[in-house]
């Protein structure tokens, strides 16, 4: 669940001018020629847009050939730019090829490539790149209609509406967002459940032990966005130090919403009454 608050900070038609789709080949080529990653939102950004732009192809597996002439990836990116691209990798890619690194940006990728036990696959040039995926097996299926993971009741218990607060409390708590299949029958739920009240609620997110798997973000993010839009007074989300917490941090910084994020369901609370406050003080 999002709150709009902040601006994009890349232009959506300069990103997507980067970001090619190659279908005779089944390549995804994204340019980063150039492209200076001073902070972690600039990688977010971009690794938004990329992430839509898979979303809208409607089809989830693609081979990745990265241009890496020019690319400089601050420190103070590199943290975002190595997980974003992992999950990235883990959500979509067939197998990830770059080409013409500068010795810094190849550096720091072989230092990631030994850590992170991933082959770095760099080339120095884009034909032998591109020759490089051409050995590579191609591991698409039939376009992927996702059977549904959980029942209605599974999301039942999870809801609770108090109206002396006018608190919809919201237990993600260790619960598994596989893909959109996943995310688009919570949602539905959630909306549905919503419209029964026909008002507006405080919106209470337990994320503790909460799973949102790469190729259920992109819909995450839409659909929680969409539903803050229309029903909610503010989001408050709680979680103690997960994975998934770390990922709502970097997404807010790029996908226009404040993470709200507490440790305790206590500070979250807090949180809410301060937002209760600051309506009442506008009205």
């Amino acid at each position: 669940m999002t709150d709009t608050d902040t601006a994009p900070v890349l232009d959506r038609a300069a990103l997507d001018a980067r970001i090619t789709f190659h279908e005779e080949l089944q390549i995804m080529e994204v340019d980063f020629n150039d492209v200076h990653f001073p902070d972690s939102a600039t990688v977010n950004a971009f690794y938004d847009r990329l992430e839509a732009r898979i979303a809208a192809t409607g089809e989830e597996k693609w081979f990745f050939l990265v241009n890496l002439n020019g690319t400089r990836i601050d420190p103070a990116a590199w943290t975002a730019y190595s997980r974003r691209g992992r999950a990235l990798n883990l959500a979509h890619s067939m197998g990830s090829v770059r080409f013409d690194a500068s010795e810094e940006t190849k550096r720091q990728i072989l230092r990631a490539a030994n850590t992170e036990a991933f082959d770095p696959n760099l080339f120095s040039d884009r034909t032998a790149a591109i020759a490089r995926i051409a050995e590579m097996p191609s591991t698409r299926r039939a376009r992927v209609t996702h059977d549904p993971t959980y029942t209605t009741a599974d999301f039942v218990r999870r809801i609770r509406f108090d109206p002396e607060t006018v608190i919809m409390d919201v237990d993600f708590s260790h619960f598994t967002f596989h893909h959109s299949r996943d995310v688009n029958d919570f949602y539905d739920h959630i909306e549905e459940r919503i419209r029964a009240t026909d008002r507006r609620w405080f919106f209470l997110v337990n994320l503790n032990g909460c799973e949102i798997l790469p190729a259920a973000w992109v819909q995450y993010a839409h659909r929680g966005k969409r539903l803050n839009e229309a029903a909610s007074l503010g989001s408050a989300r709680y979680a103690a130090g997960s994975e998934t917490e770390e990922d709502i941090r970097l997404r807010a910084e790029s996908q226009g919403f404040r993470p709200n994020i507490r440790n305790t369901r206590t500070e979250a609370l807090a949180l809410i009454e301060e937002m209760r406050a600051e309506l009442t003080k506008d009205t």
